[in-house]
């Protein structure tokens, strides 16, 4: 017997996964992680069994409901689900998902369409943070067609306006969750900061990379996996998020100069293999570290100019753009809003299967 469930497949960025409706899932946490491996078809590293794509961005969830604080409002809980492992980490939000979000709300329902453009107000559960979409709707429709392009997405489409109101401490509720600019950890001099992701960022050299490598250069390299990881778990510790070798959070990035162009060449680790391209949160949380004086971007990155600079991070197949909203305390800078434009599609409506054993259903 199997048990079906409304779903919608959604692009999000540079991801992509299930979007399911929160009243269409069961209440309790530990019951949804056994739906939504099922449904991914996890673990497995190939998500044979599932809608999955045996890549940490394909292996992503979105669930959705409406928020009473107003008519465009909705919440959205994220999902990881970890494809080798038995296990859905519910701890960080995505950055790429949350793109696909307004579309989502406003064809569900959820949100009323506007003429010309929806503002969509997206509370993120996991770090009780909020999110601003402004989603193109001519006649009161979602456009999916367009002509703008993201590096890492084939194509062109529509643009949808990203702003993160309140990205500073996402998860720990605090900048520099160390209290400091730069922490050194087992011999290696870093950054922990938490700017719509909590991060530990170091120089490219000081792990014996450039910086430039691919994606399959680094996941190839299991000595550099094992150092990663060993000092992102200490900085987890450090940053009072405690064990972390069951999280993918704190995420970990190395920098390098730029090349192309742009402000930052960065890498970003998801956290047990390279980011194909980079992810929206993690490209914030970078452009707010060189934006700061003494972190350890400095002498690497080109640091923007203004109180509202554009930050262009550079990785693996282009560059994303980061608009950054800077506040002043006396001499040093701060860090206010941050925003993105990506683009999102509806790739398929209708109904995932599972094994009735795994949930029973309505």
């Amino acid at each position: 017997m199997l048990t079906e469930i409304p779903c919608v497949i959604m692009r999000g960025g540079t991801s992509k996964g299930p979007f399911f409706r929160r009243e269409d899932l069961p209440e309790d946490r530990e019951t949804m992680s056994r739906i939504l491996l099922a449904a991914l078809g996890a673990p497995d590293g190939r998500q044979i069994d599932g809608i999955g794509g045996a890549q940490t961005v394909t292996s992503k969830v979105a669930i959705v409901s409406k928020n009473p604080q107003g008519p465009n409002h909705v919440d959205f809980l994220f999902a990881q689900v970890e494809f080798e492992k038995n296990y859905v980490d519910w701890g960080p939000t995505c950055g790429n998902m949350v793109i696909a979000v307004g579309p989502y709300a406003i064809e569900q329902g959820l949100v009323r369409a506007e003429r010309d453009k929806t503002p969509v107000v997206i509370h993120s559960v996991n770090i009780e943070s909020t999110i601003e979409a402004v989603v193109p709707t001519p006649q009161g429709q979602v456009a999916y067609e367009g002509d703008y392009a993201i590096d890492g997405v084939p194509g062109t489409a529509a643009p949808i306006v990203i702003n993160f109101l309140d990205a500073v401490g996402s998860n720990t509720g605090k900048l520099l969750p160390t209290g400091n600019l730069r922490d050194t950890i087992e011999g290696l001099e870093v950054t922990c900061i938490d700017v719509a992701m909590p991060m530990v960022i170091a120089r490219a050299t000081d792990m014996g990379k450039t910086g430039y490598e691919s994606k399959a250069e680094l996941d190839a390299d299991k000595d550099f996996f094992a150092r990663l990881e060993s000092v992102r778990r200490e900085a987890g510790r450090r940053m009072g998020m405690g064990d972390v070798s069951q999280s993918v959070m704190p995420k970990f990035g190395i920098l390098a100069p730029p090349k192309n162009g742009g402000h930052v060449t960065s890498r970003y680790f998801v956290p047990h293999n390279l980011h194909p391209t980079h992810a929206v949160s993690g490209a914030i949380c970078v452009s707010a570290c060189i934006c700061l004086d003494g972190t350890i971007a400095d002498g690497i990155a080109l640091m923007p100019e203004g109180d509202t600079p554009l930050v262009l991070v550079e990785h693996p197949v282009g560059t994303m753009e980061v608009a950054m909203t800077l506040s002043n305390t006396g001499d040093r800078r701060g860090i206010g809003r941050a925003g993105v434009i990506r683009t999102a599609r509806r790739l398929m409506s209708g109904r995932v299967a599972i094994p009735s054993r795994v949930w029973a259903g309505k």
